[in-house]
């Protein structure tokens, strides 16, 4: 099986992204081989295609069947087993989903339940108080995610990808429409603010003129009494 520069681009790099995922290199190749296939191809194929050893792309087939990623078929006049995947990327999506939900998330819920459960019927050490609300926000919060998810895994393809589409709309009508901020107002201005202001940065402004005649000074002609 021949592959064109831009097929072994796409290989090489799912590959690259398979590790970043946790998911073995080899695997990830194979996987991307299998979706860019347009016809189940056999073992020996990919290990020409790929150049790998039969034993690697053995395993890498079993941990992809595990993870149910590929799946085997028969050709007529062929006794071989020949290796197929899902070409859709939304069944690909959900076959990892579930995968991840089952080696991942459901042990942790289990464990979960059952640990919020005993502190129920028995008394808990008072240190562990805290620690018993931290994970119940955590069960909560997995409990309500898990069931998003099976609600996802039961639409259909196009209706789902809809639903994404609107996704800015339907935040809209679950928080309402956003209101407007207030006009800004400017803050209100205390009495003798500006002149004391004016003082701080002049003292000087606030004394008599020496120039001038003191204020204080009787004036000629005046009555002293």
């Amino acid at each position: 099986m021949q592959l064109s520069p831009l097929q072994e681009k796409f290989i090489l790099h799912w590959g690259e992204m398979g590790s970043r995922w946790g998911v073995n290199r080899t695997v990830a190749q194979i996987h991307a081989l299998l979706f860019l296939s347009e016809r189940a191809i056999t073992a020996d194929e990919i290990c020409e295609t790929l150049s790998l050893a039969r034993s690697n792309v053995s395993t890498s087939l079993k941990e992809l069947q595990g993870w149910n990623l590929a799946r085997v078929t028969h050709v007529l006049g062929d006794r071989r087993d020949h290796f197929e995947t899902y070409k859709d990327v939304w069944d690909i999506f959900r076959a990892v989903v579930q995968e991840r939900r089952r080696r991942e998330i459901e042990p942790t819920l289990s464990m979960l339940r059952s640990s919020v459960l005993d502190s129920a019927s028995h008394p808990a050490d008072p240190r562990d108080q805290r620690t018993l609300e931290r994970m119940r926000e955590v069960l909560d919060f997995m409990e309500t995610g898990t069931s998003w998810i099976d609600e996802m895994n039961r639409l259909d393809p196009k209706t789902l990808i809809k639903l994404l589409k609107m996704g800015a709309r339907i935040q809209q009508y679950v928080r309402g429409p956003v209101k407007p901020l207030p006009p800004a107002q400017a803050p209100p201005v205390e009495p003798y603010a500006g002149a004391v202001a004016d003082l701080e940065a002049d003292p000087e402004a606030g004394q008599p003129d020496a120039r001038q005649p003191d204020a204080g000074r009787a004036r000629a002609g005046d009555d002293p009494s």
